[in-house]
């Protein structure tokens, strides 16, 4: 053995790596996410709060995982990072994101959830948060910025650990925690009488979840666990998945069929008749309930949330819970109260601790799904109606969204460049003559992020490269479920040819 050490910029790693920052944390193949690299990315996360003060010597750092094959290995190498640099890990074992997110915050310590969220097995990725919460995008640039130190002898050559890391004993704290959260929220036997299909799959988030619906009162059906990982989309739903819900709904009386996507931060509820409900639809009526009086969202969400008229205000972001934060902490700054945002995917965060009659929810500023299904179902037997009544109180707008597959980030973007220059007069012309004669002429270009294209009709078409993966994201919006399932028809079948002679 020998003390030799390699130094590298976190940037220059992730060229050599292509393991980058994405939407939401650090994502990439599971081949190229070597021990190397989580270890490198790691110690890149801790000096950058070390240099802001942000963790003291010796301090605890807890992790936790979904569970995606390669999710041990890439906690393990994270755990020998941080004890490479004086710190202790946690085990907090196999637990929803924003159940390792809560324990964090509330012992003041940083945390690293190893998880790829929704997409595939090959891939998987480290969700970073300060003691306070999610690193936001000055973090992401400063954790770019760090150079670190990986000893030599440590690693093999193909990236590995020489000696398989042993993760220490977990600690169930931060599980127990985060059930408590809800039990001890709302009264006992709140939802009595509530028939729930709990969709397991592979979800990281599917045993706390039965819990706390059973432990409200709730009768829970469980059903399709998979011991492989299910890339669940809360974005783009699986035929599949819309099949089980349906058939669940004409074969059993259940009030919701209820689940989530792999690392439990972003939910699916459908209705009785086993219709899966749009995130941002959820999100709407998630922040009813709470009585939110300021609500953040992305720019893809369903315009239905202002035109509601429920929210003092609605402010608009770019995708990603890392921006919607940023513009909650804008609004507390403001002197709003009851400040909530929520992403199309359905997460749900909350800036502040809100006050309800059965107790008080902490602020949780990170993406949720727990809170969703349980404020939808709370809000339904309050009426006395079902969800799917519940949807008629809202304005009808109905948005449906689709991806690319294997289409390059930076194709994506030199695509969306070209209709977006900033010349209003060229790019209406432009967009007009991909889009036009299926939807009519332009009202408004929104390039927010991506490009966001209302027409006359007050339809919507957006396009958007993914943060994650090489997609390209077609959101749209219109007055009816038919016609946005037809615009994504359409929009997908033109940007599935679409190339630069199109142009």
């Amino acid at each position: 053995m020998t003390d030799k050490k390699e130094q590298i910029v976190i940037a220059d790693l992730m060229e050599q790596s292509r393991v980058g920052f994405g939407t939401s944390g650090a994502r990439g193949l599971v081949a190229d996410m070597t021990d190397r690299v989580c270890y490198a990315y790691t110690l890149g996360f801790l000096q950058h709060l070390a240099a802001q003060g942000a963790v003291a010597s010796g301090s605890l750092v807890a992790i936790a995982g979904d569970y995606r094959s390669s999710t041990p290995r890439i906690m393990g190498a994270a755990a020998r990072a941080i004890e490479a640099l004086g710190y202790e890990p946690i085990h907090c074992g196999f637990i929803p994101t924003p159940a390792l997110t809560l324990y964090g915050i509330k012992h003041a310590i940083p945390s690293l959830m190893v998880t790829g969220s929704h997409i595939p097995d090959d891939r998987n990725g480290i969700k970073f948060n300060r003691p306070d919460g999610e690193i936001l995008k000055c973090d992401e640039a400063a954790i770019r910025s760090q150079r670190v130190e990986i000893p030599l002898d440590l690693f093999s050559r193909d990236g590995m650990l020489e000696r398989a890391p042993t993760l220490p004993e977990e600690n169930p704290q931060a599980y127990r925690d985060y059930r408590q959260r809800y039990l001890d929220l709302f009264p006992q036997g709140a939802l009595q009488g509530c028939r729930i299909a709990l969709y397991e799959h592979s979800s990281v988030a599917r045993q706390v979840m039965g819990e706390i619906f059973e432990g409200l009162g709730a009768e829970v059906t469980r059903l399709h666990r998979s011991k492989t990982f299910i890339p669940v989309d809360t974005e783009a739903v699986r035929p599949e998945d819309v099949e089980l819900a349906r058939k669940c709904a004409l074969t059993r009386n259940f009030d919701a069929v209820v689940s989530t996507d792999g690392d439990g931060d972003r939910p699916l509820i459908s209705d009785e008749q086993g219709n899966w409900l749009r995130g941002d639809i959820a999100g709407i009526l998630c922040a009813r309930y709470l009585r939110a009086s300021c609500v953040i969202t992305p720019v893809s969400s369903n315009s239905a949330v202002e035109k509601c008229g429920w929210f003092e205000r609605v402010d608009r972001t770019r995708i990603g819970s890392p921006y919607v934060i940023e513009a909650m902490h804008s609004a507390l700054r403001e002197g709003f109260n009851n400040v909530v945002g929520y992403e199309a995917n359905g997460g749900f965060l909350t800036a502040t601790d809100i006050e309800l009659e059965s107790g008080r929810l902490s602020a949780l500023p990170t993406r949720d799904a727990v809170i969703v299904p349980l404020t939808i179902l709370l809000l339904a037997k309050g009426a006395d109606s079902t969800i799917s009544e519940l949807l008629t109180q809202l304005p009808q707008r109905f948005t449906h969204s689709d991806r690319l597959k294997n289409f390059p980030t930076e194709l994506s973007r030199s695509r969306i460049a070209a209709l977006s220059s900033g010349d209003a007069d060229r790019d209406s012309a432009a967009v007009a003559s991909l889009f036009g004669d299926h939807f009519g002429s332009v009202k408004q270009l929104d390039t927010t992020d991506g490009l966001r294209i209302t027409f006359e009709s007050d339809e919507v078409v957006h396009l958007r490269p993914s943060g994650n993966a090489p997609e390209l994201r077609c959101y749209t919006e219109a007055g009816s479920a038919a016609r946005a399932a037809e615009m994504n028809r359409i929009s997908m079948e033109i940007l599935a040819g679409w190339d630069d002679k199109s142009r």
